[in-house]
């Protein structure tokens, strides 16, 4: 199964973000999903990691919780 991890920003405040990201993938994919990770970090991080793979980093995209979402679907059920 898929597990996704969103590292944010403790300092600057990114902890609502995440939690938007985690509740929007916990809707759309529900049992799909092993698990949904929220990770602290600093230096304006917010990433969002499907199986250690890079799927949204806002230094590259522009931060949009529909657009995370469809970043994720193709990993969900995916197998090895």
């Amino acid at each position: 199964m898929t597990r996704v991890e969103i590292e944010y920003c403790v300092p600057c405040g990114m902890l609502n973000r995440a939690q938007d990201v985690s509740a929007a993938l916990l809707r759309q994919f529900g049992e799909g999903l092993d698990e949904v990770a929220l990770v602290t970090g600093d230096d304006g991080v917010f990433v969002v990691r499907v199986d250690e793979e890079v799927v949204f980093d806002k230094t590259e995209d522009d931060y949009d919780v529909d657009a995370i979402v469809r970043a994720v679907r193709p990993h969900v059920g995916a197998t090895a």
